[in-house]
């Protein structure tokens, strides 16, 4: 039984990333988990992604580069406001500049440094190392 879909695509990255794959499969699909992996593939962390329709409500297929250590969903979503996105990234990142958290704005889905850049809150939904 499927709870949080974004939770398990990223579970499935991790683990493929433990196990040094070229590539992954992750089903089922959604447009968040599609923003999420946008924004990795922006700050370095996986190479291209593609989506697959397979009759059954799709699946990406994504390239590993082997540059995450830790990526997990952050539940429950805690709402975050600009001047506690520090807080945040000491409570779930490892060091100071190292990784990213990713969080849904009015503005799309952004990493931590977009949204403080853009002078916007919002929600907090996974971290990458």
């Amino acid at each position: 039984m499927l709870l949080d879909p974004l939770a398990n695509a990223l579970s499935a990255i991790q683990n493929a990333e433990q196990r040094r794959k070229k590539e992954v499969i992750v089903r089922p699909t959604s447009n968040l988990i599609a923003s999420v992996l946008r924004t990795m593939q922006q700050a370095g962390y996986i190479g291209q992604f593609e989506f697959i329709d397979d009759g059954r409500g799709g699946v990406f297929k994504i390239q590993l580069l082997g540059r995450i250590n830790r990526c997990n969903a952050i539940k429950p979503r805690f709402p975050v406001k600009r001047n506690e996105i520090e807080k945040w990234e000491k409570h779930f990142l490892p060091a100071k500049d190292f990784g990213i958290l990713i969080l849904t704005t009015p503005h799309g889905v952004l990493t931590h440094h977009e949204a403080y850049n853009q002078h916007t809150g919002g929600r907090l939904v996974a971290y990458i190392y």
